[in-house]
């Protein structure tokens, strides 16, 4: 008797959804080459809800020379994406976005021995690849600018997040060259109705604009130089302010470092009873072991610090992109978006050490300060009144600068990022072209302050301090230090920087007193300061004013020693002839001491070849995610 087809069947043990079984029907070894899926196979592929999750571990399971073999289901794949996208419209577009997103995270990173060639194959085939890829680019194109909402068209920026991440080293990128894909993700981003939203585009956009920018004349950088949408250039300020806030969370939930005021508590915790400290306790962070929160911190920031390569492109090509990073106000219960900016660089330093990433990322945040303050009308701003801020500075790490509670002029947080920067990252293998950036941005800063007569409200002591242990330090380990790259000039920096504050510091420290106690500190190091200059030869050197500082140092010591019966004086008798000093003193300065070179984008092209490729890294987690 023929069995009812009524009868139950038995129910398998694992429940696989449908879109896994399609998938695995595709990509099995088994499967004929030649044969093209059937249309309803398609149809149905495309209906159903991606698991990109397992898509994925599919994808990853196939080597190269795996997908080399299989082009023939890769590319049907493909194709049959590339036409829902052009077709536009209904689920199957937002799906197909979806799997092309998984797809190209899953095979463009793999290691294939011809990268260009074999993706290539992979994809479309050497016949079809041009014009498969200029229709794909131009759908993409489409949706990006009118897409049939904000997620479709969010989703067609992953795409090509994916593939710019993905096949960075290859050819393919040459066709989003080709196609500008800018005015449409501008219109996006202008469109966005959120600052995550504009995150992802606006990383792009810095991927797109490194891309071979070196090698031949880029046409995104072109766009970023020419754009004046003011409106747009907001939305991108608020993102980048954002995701600095963001990523700078991702420190402060390892380790809580905002200075606390004086309470019953905090003082019941700092003797041990913090068990009776009145108040809730169920919402304390825990606390890490120093060693595992060092293992934490090194593998930060997040993925999304991305952002900061677009950021550095923007302020090196876009005077009002950098007018509105500095000036835009912060929106309700918000930071300012500069705010923030400098926040995340002030942590990127007090952690640089950990990791080359993190150090290729401090070292991209400071150039985009670096291009701030060597614009003088936006330097002007930055040491005025009209730019104080309050800016949640790194306390993380001793040794710790003064509190400065609520607003205060930018340019004195400015300089207590840069004092922070040279006082955590003191290695024997110094990190040369960081500290160039750190005393280079002080020396700008006084530069103009000294120019300009603006007397700065600002703990000085704390920043010749800082200078003067770095000579120490430069001296100890002078062995070590002697023929890294660029050091001469870093030595030329410091110097100069001393001796400027010393010739020109009546016009930029704030009271007589500030100005006694540079001289005092650079009295108290003269014997370092002759053993610095000895060790380097610097005297062999005229691109530095070492005599300065000895002379000053020698003057006074002369007078400590001829006038005094004792021999050892108070810090206030020494203060006194110091004071009595001046009379006497002649500083023979050099000239241009407050000069400086303007920044120059080929001189930092090692860097940003680095930086361009630690970003497209981070992409590949960014849209795996």
């Amino acid at each position: 008797m023929e069995a009812s087809p009524l009868t139950q069947q038995a129910r398998p043990e694992i429940f696989q959804p449908k879109i896994v079984q399609l998938y695995e029907a595709l990509f099995k070894d088994d499967a004929d080459p030649d044969g093209d899926k059937p249309e309803g196979f398609w149809r149905e592929f495309f209906l159903l809800k991606p698991d990109r999750l397992a898509l994925h571990r599919i994808l990853s399971r196939l080597g190269p020379d795996d997908l080399i073999s299989l082009q023939s289901q890769t590319q049907q794949l493909f194709f049959r994406a590339v036409e829902c996208l052009k077709k536009s419209g209904g689920v199957a577009d937002l799906h197909a976005l979806e799997t092309l997103t998984t797809f190209f995270s899953a095979i463009l990173p793999k290691k294939y021995t011809n990268p260009s060639s074999d993706i290539i194959a992979v994809l479309a085939g050497l016949d079809q690849v041009d014009a498969v890829f200029t229709d794909f680019v131009g759908a993409l194109e489409g949706i990006i600018r009118n897409g049939t909402s904000m997620e479709v068209r969010q989703k067609a920026v992953e795409v090509v997040l994916s593939i710019t991440s993905g096949a960075y080293q290859t050819s393919l990128l040459t066709y989003f060259i080709q196609r500008d894909l800018f005015p449409a993700i501008m219109k996006f981003i202008q469109e966005s109705d959120a600052p995550y939203r504009v995150l992802e585009p606006f990383t792009l956009l810095g991927l797109l604009a490194n891309y071979n920018k070196f090698e031949f004349q880029n046409p995104y950088q072109l766009r970023l130089n020419d754009f004046v949408n003011e409106a747009t250039i907001q939305k991108i300020v608020r993102c980048v302010g954002h995701t600095c806030r963001n990523l700078r969370g991702q420190y402060v939930e390892i380790l809580q470092d905002l200075p606390e005021g004086w309470s019953i508590s905090t003082t019941l915790n700092m003797i041990g009873l913090g068990a009776i400290a009145p108040g809730a306790k169920a919402n304390q962070k825990p606390t890490y072991d120093p060693e595992v929160a060092k293992q934490m911190f090194a593998k930060l920031p997040g993925e999304d610090a991305a952002v900061l390569l677009g950021t550095y492109d923007f302020s090196h090509a876009n005077k009002l992109f950098c007018f509105n990073l500095v000036a835009l106000p912060a929106e309700k219960g918000e930071e300012q978006p500069i705010s923030s900016l400098l926040s995340l660089t002030s942590y990127l330093l007090q952690h640089a050490f950990l990791s080359t990433r993190a150090t290729n990322y401090a070292h991209l945040s400071l150039m985009v300060f670096r291009l701030l303050i060597e614009d003088q009308l936006l330097c002007k701003r930055i040491c005025s009144d009209e730019s104080k801020v309050a800016v949640r500075l790194c306390r993380q790490r001793q040794p710790f600068l003064p509190v400065v509670r609520g607003e205060r002029i930018l340019a004195t947080s400015v300089l207590d990022t840069m004092i922070d920067g040279v006082n955590h990252n003191l290695r024997r293998r110094l990190d040369v072209s960081l500290y160039t950036l750190c005393v280079g941005i002080m020396l700008r800063i006084i530069s103009y302050l000294s120019r300009s007569r603006t007397r700065l409200q600002y703990h000085w002591a704390e920043l010749f301090r800082s200078l003067l242990s770095l000579i120490r330090f430069l001296t100890t380990y002078a062995a070590d230090l002697k023929g890294l790259p660029h050091f001469d000039s870093l030595l030329d920096l410091v110097v100069n920087l001393l001796a400027l504050s010393l010739s020109a510091g009546e016009a930029f420290l704030p009271t007589p007193a500030a100005y006694d106690d540079l001289f005092y500190k650079v009295v108290e190091s003269g014997e370092i300061l002759v053993k610095f200059r000895d060790t380097y030869a610097l005297s062999s050197r005229p691109s530095n004013s070492i005599s300065t500082l000895i002379s000053v140092s020698t003057h006074y010591k002369t007078m400590l020693d001829s006038g005094s019966s004792k021999r050892n004086l108070t810090s206030t008798e020494v203060a006194d002839v110091i004071k009595q000093g001046y009379e006497t003193l002649s500083i023979q300065a050099k000239e241009g001491l407050d000069g400086w070179e303007k920044y120059r984008e080929a001189d930092e092209r090692t860097l940003l070849k680095k930086m361009a490729r630690a970003t497209v890294a981070d992409v590949q987690v960014i849209v795996q995610t």
